[in-house]
């Protein structure tokens, strides 16, 4: 599984005890432990969990899809990420899965538990609400993130017009119900939706992509602000459908992790200044 792509949890000041509890649930490993950044394996894939502060709140414009085998699986899920958490959608059987619900965690953290096919070795699958001003362009995301990223392909669509005849939608025909894509070998769900939800996508929730080169670096940057998205600090970027990414060479976290605490700082105040990552410049930072 590609782990230089992988999502970033915004905490304020509990990703500790959040990483505990859900590799307690889904039998995980803690793999970074600093006082910033919680690194956890679940299932063969990373998730990066970040003490920010309490500027941003999770919410489900992007939630996590559980691909569970057994109905004795989705119920060991469900009961323990219900422990302090909400209902969204009350576990039950529907038309896509003979057991189903959506729940959302005490950390704020959404969760599809749902009995069916996996998607490849990926149990975990991210999954993008596009509401509000980008409710039907979730077929337009998949087609720019699928060209920006290699090794990318878009699976399958279901629209809500497809095969609902005598049961009418309030969503438009040609409107994402689900479908299902790939950036570099990491899958994603996603849907539109015509719901006005108090909520939308924010550095809540980000994708983090590792870069191997400053030319790595400046193609995931440059294509993703295009056509009005816009640039953040320290790497951080929303692209123009309002969803935020992380491009993080990995020169940073090797120079970062430097045990001369003097040039390490140095890294990462030159950093602090910066809106997309310039290797060079750290470098510099570094050597001065």
């Amino acid at each position: 599984m590609n782990n230089d792509i992988f999502l970033c949890l915004w905490y304020d000041d509990n990703a500790e005890e959040s990483a505990e509890f859900y590799c307690k649930i889904f039998n995980g490993k803690i793999t970074a432990d600093t006082p910033v950044v919680m690194n956890v394996d679940l299932f063969g894939q990373k998730l990066m969990l970040l003490n920010g502060g309490p500027h941003f709140k999770k919410n489900a414009s992007v939630s996590f899809m559980v691909i569970c085998e057994t109905e004795d699986e989705v119920q060991k899920y469900w009961d323990q990420l219900l422990d302090g958490g909400m209902v969204l959608m009350p576990l039950d059987s529907y038309s896509w899965s003979k057991k189903y619900g959506w729940i959302q965690d005490k950390y704020g953290v959404t969760w599809q538990i749902f009995l069916g096919e996996k998607q490849a070795e990926q149990k975990i699958i991210p999954t993008l609400m596009f509401i509000h001003e980008n409710n039907g362009k979730a077929m337009e995301a998949m087609e720019l993130y699928t060209k920006i990223f290699p090794n990318s392909k878009i699976g399958n669509i279901l629209r809500y017009g497809d095969g609902s005849e005598g049961h009418p939608s309030p969503e438009p025909a040609d409107n994402i119900q689900h479908a299902h894509f790939e950036i570099d070998g990491y899958s994603f769900f996603c849907m539109d939706n015509s719901y006005d939800h108090q909520f939308d996508f924010n550095e809540g929730i980000s994708m983090v992509v590792m870069t191997d080169d400053q030319e790595q670096t400046d193609h995931y940057w440059n294509t993703l602000i295009s056509d009005g998205g816009r640039e953040s600090m320290c790497g951080w970027l929303k692209d123009k459908f309002g969803f935020s990414w992380q491009i993080v060479p990995k020169r940073l976290i090797q120079l970062m992790s430097d045990p001369d605490q003097e040039k390490s700082q140095k890294v990462v105040q030159a950093m602090m200044k910066m809106q997309k990552i310039m290797i060079q410049d750290l470098e510099n930072a570094y050597d001065s």
